[in-house]
């Protein structure tokens, strides 16, 4: 099966023609013309699976005929997350450019100004994440009742952020009669719940089992002490065939860290987390897409849903605390049939997240052992060694402090009751120079100084129109 056989109009197929597609994964082949036929749609498939394009490609159709209205948007997607909506708006740029449709992109972090002016406009495609949505809804800068398509995308994500009561609340402003379609990689109770309420008759489409890991991506598992993951990670960098790569830290501060350590040691990395602009955050991931740099070091907040092709390797420098996080994570690799590398670092304190990662995916990962006779000295006895040259300096001065006390006492012999009398009076003159602080360190080792923002122009799938 090919494009040409889903029913999708020539320009499309120019569109998808030139983006180097050919065939479509199961859930584009399957979705896409139940999408086209004006059906409600429940999609349940993993990350990677091309699930964007599925609802993206008919959308552009669908829309091709018909007109936009000032503040009355024809078509809404819902996203959990600004990443995910921009990618979204990127794919209509990339396959509606012989398409004469307007977009709007509604997220945190730009311009409120700006996307009231678009939708002033008219829009045929509004992309949104909830809360941003809903601020404008609430201004009466926006109106819902004229919108047909609704697509909630990752609607698994959108629970674990606590989106759903917005949803529900957004799917009452929009018309009764619409068409809604309702992706997630999961199917807890409160997405069908959701689902049975909002949706009418759909169809449901399953192309993996859920939470599965993908099968083209190999699992391995790192036995690692806390403070060796560093060294860990250089070794795996060095002796792994990495074009490029996304390590995965729990915390935006081990972000922050580990970025800055991986640049000092020469390597091409960038960052991404939750304490960046908008503007800063795309600046970052386009750098990594274009390669300037190679290796990505982030927060879950760019685990799920972001399209980046090549990616060799993932490594979970931390090891996710929800089982969900872990099968997005190494979903950033292994991507479109291609095969991909994940490591997972754990600490014995990360016994049980692994057992819960092993128990939804159904799959014992890999166990691997570092040789140690292979790994560089641990950077962790640096800080001893230190510490142990400043209890040092204390002991090469107090001989000298006797060496100078001695003559004086030579010089000057008393009877042993006039020295006891006078000892007194000499030990505070006989004191050793006051010891160093044995904490003092390189203020760049714990202070990391004030993010620096990007003031750099907006990519261009910010801009308001397709094509």
């Amino acid at each position: 099966m090919n494009f040409a056989d889903l029913g999708l109009s020539d320009e499309l197929l120019r569109a998808v023609n030139e983006s180097g597609y050919t065939e479509p994964t199961p859930i584009q082949a399957n979705a896409i013309p139940a999408v086209l036929m004006m059906r409600d749609i429940i999609g349940i498939a993993q990350t990677g699976t091309g699930k964007t394009a599925s609802f993206v490609l008919p959308m552009i159709d669908i829309l091709a005929h018909g007109r936009s209205r000032a503040r009355m948007p024809r078509s809404l997607i819902l996203e959990p997350t600004r990443e995910l909506a921009a990618q979204v708006a990127e794919n209509f740029e990339k396959y509606g450019k012989y398409h004469k449709l307007s977009m709007a992109l509604l997220i945190g972090g730009v311009s409120m100004t700006d996307q009231q002016k678009a939708l002033e406009k008219g829009v045929d495609v509004l992309i949104a994440t909830p809360g941003r949505l809903m601020d404008l809804f609430g201004r009466g800068k926006i109106l819902l009742n004229g919108c047909s398509l609704l697509v909630i995308d990752e609607a698994d994500r959108m629970l674990d952020m606590g989106f759903i009561p917005d949803i529900e609340e957004i799917c009452t402003k929009l018309p009764k009669q619409r068409q809604t379609l309702l992706f997630s990689a999961t199917m807890p109770p409160p997405i069908k719940k959701l689902a049975d309420k909002f949706l009418s008759n759909p169809k449901n489409i399953e192309v993996a089992r859920p939470a599965s890991a993908n099968l083209n991506i190999k699992q391995i598992l790192v036995k690692v002490g806390a403070r060796d993951k560093r060294d860990a990670l250089r070794e795996l960098l060095a002796r792994e065939e990495v074009t490029n790569a996304i390590i995965f830290c729990n915390r935006k501060t081990t972000v922050r860290e580990l970025a800055k350590q991986l640049k000092r040691d020469g390597y091409r990395a960038g960052e991404i987390h939750g304490d960046m602009d908008q503007p800063a955050r795309l600046a970052e991931l386009d750098l990594f897409k274009t390669g300037t740099v190679n290796i990505l070091v982030a927060s879950d907040v760019a685990a799920r849903g972001l399209d980046i092709k090549g990616v060799s390797h993932v490594f979970n420098f931390d090891a996710p605390w929800h089982p969900d996080d872990y099968v997005h994570r190494i979903g950033r690799t292994g991507r479109a049939g291609a095969t991909g590398t994940a490591y997972t670092f754990a600490t014995d304190e990360d016994a049980e997240n692994i057992s819960s990662i092993e128990k939804l995916t159904g799959h014992k990962i890999e166990r691997f052992t570092l040789d140690s006779k292979a790994k560089p000295a641990p950077r962790a006895t640096a800080a001893p060694a230190e510490e142990e040259v400043a209890e040092a300096v204390p002991s090469e001065r107090a001989p000298r402090a006797r060496r100078e006390r001695a003559p004086r006492a030579e010089r000057a012999p008393r009877t042993e009751v006039a020295a006891r009398e006078e000892a007194p009076r000499e030990e505070p003159r006989a004191a050793p120079t006051p010891r160093p602080e044995p904490r003092r360190r390189e203020p760049s080792q714990d202070n990391d100084g004030p993010d620096e923002g990007w003031n750099g122009p907006v990519p261009s799938f910010l801009s308001a129109s397709i094509g």
